[in-house]
């Protein structure tokens, strides 16, 4: 078509997110929350360890069910991204939890981005191709993460130590950009599904998924506060509040672009990124419900 999504999207698209990134990523700030170790390792551990191990040996049970097998990879796909970089964040604040802890974990990710992103697609690949016979192009998979992703990260950080000056006068609107490119990443993406004829998706197999999203967040969104206040876990009631949005949390606007970048040239894509797609506005959803409650138990626990 016109817009030439082979180009503008697997290409400029994807490269122009990460270069935002990189332009927008305040590195100096991270160091402000350096000391909190052990809050910082519960929070990437139970994200990239402990969220893609359970949900795969989830899937396993479901695989026998009938689902539709293309949203049970997507759903395993969620399980392996990074944590994102505003909403845990946000909703800490709103709370009144460690923001400092939240936008180190956020900003922790996002710097490095090259490395989370390297470490969630490599996870996918692991969770995805267990128990299969089928082969992945790893080379060109990571090539092209390298090329779309570390190097316009690294150009946008160069170019922000040149221009910092300007861009805390002007803070331009990063997030709207990265916003409107995101949309048509994944415009583009659907428009491939509704080209195809062949695919298929029921009802049932949506419905199931977007109960499980909601069932899994809300477990483990309780798990992780049961685990951050136990007896001898010396985390303060700030800390729990960024440690369950934290560890819970997963990122569209670095997920997104990675499964375009992993699954290029699968016409079951756009199914593949629909879990997703769901999980970011229900972790939102979720979270905005839980602030009131949340706040008024961390203000009775610091009492």
């Amino acid at each position: 078509g016109p817009l030439k999504p082979e180009i503008t999207i697997t290409y400029i698209a994807v490269s122009a997110i990460f270069f935002n990134s990189g332009l927008s990523l305040k590195t100096e700030e991270l160091t402000s929350a350096l000391m909190h170790v052990k809050l910082h390792l519960f929070v990437q551990i139970f994200t990239l360890v402990f969220f893609p191990t359970a949900i795969w040996l989830f899937l396993q049970l479901l695989s026998i069910t009938p689902i539709n097998e293309w949203l049970l990879k997507g759903l395993q796909t969620v399980g392996c991204m990074p944590p994102p970089v505003s909403s845990a964040v946000i909703l800490t604040k709103a709370v009144g939890g460690n923001e400092a802890a939240a936008i180190f974990n956020s900003a922790f990710g996002s710097f490095l981005v090259s490395n989370a992103v390297f470490i969630a697609s490599a996870l996918i690949v692991l969770f995805l191709t267990l128990g299969s016979s089928s082969s992945v192009p790893f080379t060109s998979i990571f090539s092209q993460l390298f090329m779309t992703v570390v190097v316009p990260l690294i150009i946008g950080q160069i170019v922000r130590r040149y221009i910092k000056d300007w861009l805390e006068r002007k803070k331009p609107p990063f997030g709207t950009i990265s916003s409107c490119v995101l949309l048509m990443i994944i415009y583009t993406t659907f428009c491939d599904t509704f080209a195809n004829p062949n695919i298929d998706l029921d009802k049932f197999s949506l419905i199931i998924i977007v109960f499980i999203i909601f069932s899994v967040q809300m477990s483990f969104m309780f798990l992780t506060f049961l685990f951050s206040t136990r007896n001898n876990s010396s985390f303060t009631p700030a800390d729990t509040v960024a440690i369950v949005f934290c560890s819970t949390h997963k990122s569209l606007t670095l997920g997104i672009p990675m499964l375009k970048i992993v699954f290029a040239g699968y016409e079951h894509l756009s199914l593949i990124s629909v879990p997703l797609l769901i999980y970011h506005p229900a972790q939102i959803l979720l979270g905005s419900l839980l602030v009131p409650t949340i706040k008024s138990w961390m203000v009775s626990r610091q009492k």
